[in-house]
């Protein structure tokens, strides 16, 4: 376990791999790969370059193209729902830091972001956040780091973003508001995140998932998907998108709503 992306990343191996150790360092470098280029705290990421070149056509790490193309495409696919734009109010709110960027757009829309090749650019002034999906993208990284090394079982959780591989079943547990767990099953070949938002009186961990004009729904929500980027972004939408249609927009964008409830009030 070490400390990275804002939170503690746990990996673990079940491998006939004689010393593993290799394959998990080569992991959490990967893990800190995607910190390093992806943060929207550190003054000199390839994110914040990004968000600081005033419509100019900026030099990205492939990783970071990545990244941003799976946050644009999540983007447009849920209507908004998910969105990567939405940097500038997070900033107003005090949640994310402000590097000097003044007058910029609350939120904006998938068409502010221009990709070509190894380039980017931003086509109004909105600030790009990609935490909603950056930490689900490390964990696939970390997996696919081990998986070169050789290992055949194993898990990456990062907070919450949880992605087992292998022929190996990990048990998981949600840990509830009150501070009660609930036992949620067996994981194998899947990825699971989850994303909670407590009442507006509850001050002391407030939720600050952004979508637009919509505000979030007090409750847990939990999504399983074959990747964790996937799983990561969609617990966002779960938690935007009208009830009526939840599980059915979640089903249709690669993932599914686990449990699928309005009642239950907890988080990871």
């Amino acid at each position: 376990m070490r400390p990275l992306l804002g939170t503690y990343v746990e990996i673990g191996v079940e491998s006939s791999v004689s010393a593993p150790e290799p394959a998990i360092a080569a992991a959490f470098d990967a893990v800190a790969e995607v910190q390093l280029r992806l943060s929207f705290h550190d003054a000199h990421s390839d994110l914040t370059r990004l968000n600081q070149s005033n419509g100019s056509e900026v030099l990205m790490h492939p990783l970071s193209i990545r990244v941003l193309r799976l946050a644009r495409a999540m983007t447009c696919a849920s209507g908004g729902l998910f969105n990567c734009t939405v940097g500038g109010a997070l900033v107003g709110l005090g949640v994310l830091p402000d590097h000097g960027s003044g007058g910029r757009l609350g939120c904006g829309s998938a068409e502010d972001i221009q990709l070509q090749w190894n380039k980017a650019r931003l086509r109004r002034p909105v600030l790009i956040t990609l935490d909603g999906i950056a930490k689900g993208y490390a964990v696939d990284c970390a997996i696919k780091s081990m998986q070169r090394y050789g290992v055949t079982a194993g898990w990456v959780n990062a907070g919450g973003d949880l992605r087992v591989f292998g022929d190996m079943v990990l048990p998981v547990r949600r840990r509830e508001i009150d501070g009660r767990y609930t036992a949620l099953g067996g994981l194998r070949h899947a990825a699971i995140a989850t994303s909670c938002v407590r009442p507006a009186r509850n001050t002391s961990f407030p939720a600050w998932i952004v979508g637009g004009e919509q505000m979030p729904a007090t409750g847990v929500w939990s999504v399983l998907a074959r990747t964790a980027w996937r799983a990561d972004a969609l617990t966002k939408v779960a938690s935007l998108s009208p009830r009526s249609e939840r599980s059915a927009l979640i089903e249709r964008l690669g993932g599914r709503l686990v449990p699928d409830n309005e009642e239950v009030h907890s988080c990871t």
